[in-house]
């Protein structure tokens, strides 16, 4: 069945695209409707949305709430207007505007237990995946973030940026969307500590670094694992970050 169709009739039980809608918060409940109808297969990456009037028709709403939602939807990097085309469904996430998974772990920076915890968890994981996936190009980039950080430290020169790097590099070699846009999220998070740690332990930073590419390199599964939890212990050491339900 065609999406138009979908709009104009009831036939399918798990209301379908179609059927009009409330009027409070219509443009929340039209995005949760086409959520719906990626998730059962009804829409897919690189359909059109219909047309604003058809929206509108077969919805029973308003233009301008039609129109809000479209925007929403342009934001958070789910659709894409084509000028004279009409609105299509992206075949890969753009870049949002607006990054509610972003926000959603900053507002939940100060929970220092559960941006470590995170950390944790999702490190090592990434870093197993970049290890089955990696190029010779993504391990030269690893490299290079190595040797631009020990030359940096040389000069006196490292700032978070440095460690950045190398995490990145890591991270882009998972060739993984979801995980580097997560991962991405999470180096936002944790670059004012990092910044700290290269201020005062760089050498420390430097030695782990190399310690994970040596067992990265070599497809070493529990070096790897046991080179993180190793960095991770020294970074988490010399946290900036307050324990919101300490003390002090």
């Amino acid at each position: 069945m065609s999406l138009k169709r979908q709009l104009t009739t009831q036939a399918i039980p798990t209301e379908p695209f179609g059927g009009s809608i409330e009027r409070s918060s219509v443009a929340m409940q039209l995005l949760e409707r086409i959520k719906g109808a990626l998730i059962r297969g009804e829409l897919k990456p690189g359909d059109f949305l219909p047309s604003e009037s058809e929206l509108t028709h077969s919805l029973g709403i308003g233009k301008s709430s039609v129109r809000e939602a479209i925007k929403m939807l342009q934001a958070i990097g789910i659709v894409e207007v084509r000028r004279g085309q009409g609105t299509v469904i992206r075949r890969e996430p753009g870049d949002p505007i607006v990054d509610p998974m972003a926000f959603g772990m900053i507002l939940a920076r100060g929970m220092t237990r559960d941006v470590l915890e995170f950390r944790r968890m999702f490190e090592p994981a990434y870093t197993l995946q970049a290890m089955s996936n990696a190029t010779p190009e993504d391990h030269a980039r690893i490299r290079q973030a190595i040797d631009d950080m020990e030359a940096a430290i040389a000069n006196g020169e490292q700032t978070a940026r440095h460690d950045v790097a190398f995490h990145r590099a890591i991270l882009h070699a998972t060739h993984n969307p979801m995980t580097i846009r997560v991962g991405e999220t999470l180096l936002q998070l944790i670059e004012a500590a990092l910044e700290t740690s290269m201020q005062t332990l760089p050498d420390v930073a430097l030695k782990d670094h190399k310690a994970i590419y040596q067992a990265f390199a070599k497809g070493d599964r529990e070096g790897v694992q046991a080179a993180i939890q190793v960095s991770s212990k020294s970074w988490e050491t010399n946290l900036t970050y307050v324990d919101e339900g300490a003390g002090g």
